[in-house]
């Protein structure tokens, strides 16, 4: 049955259809707030128009047709994977292009995996004892944010969950990773085409510039924004009045306790943090090591050269990593390897160094390493005890981390339920890598996502691992199923004020 929209759209004399049109491409004319300098908007309008005639044809889709455009999708991306994970590295100068290659398979080969057998379409749930039946709708255009940490794979993420759920999705890049990102977003666009998907369910913004994001995330006719970059930029997302699905930041406390197999941890820990140089936020941002067990752990560290340093060094390493006044990491050293860190702090390190560990005595603003920093860096500290670490952790989790990511390294499941239900994190990542445990679908079986929640700790609507199902509305019909409970029960005792919730519950609940 066709949607409203399309009914609309449909159904209607010439005249109405233009008039609906023209209600949709200027929703809010006389809100509109004029630019400071140019004393105009971005005309942003345009794209929107285009992304709801796109939503009236898509949700006529069955499941067969939006697997067929998904599956496509999926093979062109991972098609290319190569190719986009190069022009990443080379616009941005961030990370490792043969580390990009991996986050291109996974958003491409390990989402469609876990998606590809989901029902999305119409009836996906049929109970005739309960009398439910649920019913899943697109939710309408979706705004994907893109960060300049993940330029593409988070568009190919982003691209094939909204193609799952017939939902149009306008990609809106990082101008630091314009290209790549629009380059992801074509291919994905051109691939879709052929499987005969609507014109204009995927469009890219070239225009990266705040007042133009800005303008795309307060229209009127967008569903939901899909908010995956830094945390001013979530903020105003979820500041929009536009329903928003987005990410808190990343400060993840990584606990060695004294049954940990060191070898075994400290090797995890590398294969996490010196992916693609420490650029996902669910990387470890700072090790916490029991007092008994510390003299091997840094051995170890050591042997995979990584560099502890003096105080003195963590000073002039603070200095470059770290705005002080912005209360963030600095821009120029995310993602850069850790010699060329070193060599801007002016400290000298052995030759090829991998890691830099500061160790610091404290946690807050008064210690900028013990805050988020998505570079080859770890803070270090040294704890007396379990309780000790996990008051350390407990103290690094709410400096900027709160509801994201903890990891622990342990072989006392006692233990691991201790530190797991006092930490705020959506994700306990037990004797894994952090950074790929987090994104699911490697070495765990969390649902693979580029977009991790964070819970209302982290100000976001869930702690799950963000996916296809967190896009879709869901219809549901009740069919009559009488309470044969309520029904036997003699109402009046409701009015009786001697009866206590005790009674009544004896009561109701006869012969139940």
């Amino acid at each position: 049955m066709p949607c409203a929209f399309f009914r609309q759209m449909i159904y209607s004399h010439p005249r109405e259809r233009e008039a609906i049109l023209a209600q949709t491409q200027y929703p809010n004319m006389k809100d509109r707030v004029m630019d400071e300098k140019k004393n105009i908007v971005p005309d942003v309008d345009g794209y929107f128009v285009k992304a709801k005639e796109a939503a009236a044809v898509f949700c006529q889709f069955d499941q067969k047709q939006t697997d067929a455009i998904v599956k496509s999708v999926y093979e062109a991306g991972f098609r290319n994977r190569v190719n986009l994970a190069k022009m990443a590295c080379e616009e941005t100068g961030i990370g490792k292009w043969q580390d990009k290659v991996i986050k291109n398979a996974v958003a491409t080969h390990f989402i469609h995996e876990d998606i590809k057998d989901q029902k999305t379409v119409g009836i996906i749930s049929e109970d005739h004892v309960t009398g439910i039946t649920e019913i899943a709708q697109p939710m309408g255009p979706i705004l994907a944010i893109i960060p300049v940490t993940n330029p593409t794979s988070t568009v190919l993420f982003k691209i094939l969950i909204a193609m799952k759920t017939r939902n149009p999705i306008i990609i809106s890049p990082s101008k630091k990773a314009r290209k790549c990102s629009c380059e992801a977003a074509r291919i994905c666009y051109e691939a879709a085409l052929e499987m005969n998907a609507p014109e204009n369910c995927i469009q890219w913004v070239e225009d990266t510039s705040r007042e133009t994001t800005q303008a795309m995330m307060t229209h009127k006719s967008l569903s939901l924004i899909l908010a995956t970059g830094g945390t001013g930029l979530v903020k105003s997302a979820y500041s929009s009045g536009t329903p928003t699905l987005g990410v808190g930041a990343g400060n993840v406390p990584v606990f060695i306790e004294k049954t940990a197999d060191v070898p075994f941890a400290v090797e995890q820990i590398c294969i996490s943090k010196l992916f693609d140089n420490g650029t996902i936020c669910a990387s470890e941002q700072a090790l916490i090591v029991e007092k008994c067990i510390a003299s091997g752990v840094e051995d170890e560290f050591r042997r995979r050269k990584a560099c502890f340093l003096s105080e003195e060094q963590v000073k002039l390493l603070e200095k470059v990593v770290f705005d002080k006044e912005k209360g963030l990491m600095n821009a120029d050293i995310v993602g850069q390897p850790a010699m060329l860190i070193a060599q801007k702090a002016g400290i000298d390190v052995p030759p090829g160094t991998q890691l830099l560990i500061a160790p610091l005595k404290g946690v807050g603003a008064e210690y900028p390493l013990s805050s988020e920093i998505l570079a080859p860096i770890l803070a270090y500290y040294v704890a007396n005890d379990f309780n000790h670490a996990v008051n350390i952790c407990i103290d690094l989790n709410y400096h900027g981390g709160i509801g994201h990511t903890v990891s622990i390294f342990s072989n006392d499941d006692d233990n691991i339920r201790t530190f797991s239900m006092l930490m705020n994190a959506g994700r306990i990542i037990v004797n894994t890598p952090s950074s790929q445990g987090a994104v699911g679908g490697i070495y765990n079986m969390l649902s693979p996502s580029l977009t991790l929640g964070c819970g209302t700790g982290g100000k976001n609507i869930t702690t799950d691992n963000v996916s296809a199902k967190h896009l879709l509305n869901i219809q549901r019909i009740a069919r009559r199923r009488e309470n044969q409970r309520f029904e036997k029960f003699d109402k009046a005792l409701y009015l009786d004020e001697s009866m206590d919730a005790g009674a009544i519950e004896k009561i109701f609940n006869r012969n139940f």
